[in-house]
């Protein structure tokens, strides 16, 4: 027998060199296995925008117009309203015509429709992470009520809201007057649709500046905004006065927070009028970014700036 010992174990210091090549590694491969879910999630997103701009453009054809939102009027406003959105009229069109006929969508109040608390995973960007209906939804305090993180796009136009006394002037950093020459993006929106558009029936042929350069659907985060959910007009439009990914104002202050969002890095989808999905970039300069959003506003630009 030899008189040499034979290591039967590793050393400490071979251990901790192991463990610390086996961190590196670790954390090597950590972004690129985040990246990867990220693109999973950014493409399921893309597909539910491109599966509701399918569904609103079957409507129109066989309507004769765009989903009319509800507000106002003869269906009031709040929980005992019946305030329904373009979302809640799409339904049958997402193979949810039970949840339709169940929750007599038009007919009955909001608070006393099972339709009104679903969460429903078409209305819903995985990336958000979004679970369960909220009760802190804008004017509809106490009800639970389904999330969404997509809303219909209203167009540019804000700064006035005329369902307050007065025609009052709301306290917002972007007001900005529409190319159909009012401030009122709320019930006067120069986009596709809008919270109160039941009286002003929007169609594909009003659109004048293409349907493959105009916003149809965008991305929003209910953490983000109090007046986001799918089944209430007053919680399924924004516009685009303000930029993208604006987060530095509190949820409830909708005169900054009516805009659109999302938890994808850079930027956020938009489901165009044609059916496409397109990325925008949080870069995209503001005149560019609301030139989409109108219908008529006759802007040019080129490709370069927003694709």
């Amino acid at each position: 027998m030899s008189g040499r010992c034979r290591r039967s174990a590793m050393t400490l210091v071979e251990t901790l060199v192991v463990i610390s090549i086996i961190g590196m590694l670790m954390s090597l491969l950590l972004p690129a296995v985040q990246a990867s879910r990220e693109s999973a999630r950014r493409t399921q997103c893309q597909n539910n925008l491109h599966q509701l701009s399918l569904a609103l453009a079957g409507f129109e054809s066989s309507r004769g117009r765009f989903p009319p939102g509800r507000f106002g009027g003869n269906f009031g406003y709040g929980p005992t309203s019946r305030a329904w959105s373009w979302g809640a009229e799409l339904l049958p069109l997402l193979e949810r015509k039970d949840l339709y006929d169940l929750g007599s969508v038009q007919t009955a109040a909001l608070n006393a429709s099972i339709a009104t608390s679903q969460q429903l995973s078409i209305f819903l960007c995985p990336s958000a992470a979004v679970s369960g209906p909220r009760v802190d939804a804008g004017n509809l305090a106490g009800l639970p009520v389904g999330q969404a993180t997509y809303k219909a796009v209203s167009g540019a136009n804000w700064g006035d809201d005329y369902t307050q006394p007065g025609n009052v002037q709301i306290a917002t950093d972007w007001r900005n007057k529409g190319r159909n020459g009012s401030y009122d993006g709320l019930d006067d929106g120069d986009g596709i649709m809008f919270r109160s558009d039941y009286q002003n029936p929007s169609l594909m042929a009003r659109i004048r500046d293409g349907t493959s350069r105009t916003f149809l659907l965008g991305e929003d985060l209910p953490d983000q905004d109090e007046w986001v959910s799918w089944p209430y007009a007053n919680n399924a439009y924004g516009t685009c006065a303000m930029p993208p990914n604006l987060t530095k104002y509190p949820p409830a202050n909708w005169e900054n927070t009516w805009g659109f969002r999302s938890r994808h890095p850079g930027g956020l989808n938009f489901a165009m009028c044609d059916g496409s999905v397109r990325w925008i970039n949080d870069s995209i300069a503001l005149a560019v970014y609301r030139a989409l959003a109108t219908i008529d506003g006759q802007e040019v630009f080129g490709d370069d700036q927003w694709r």
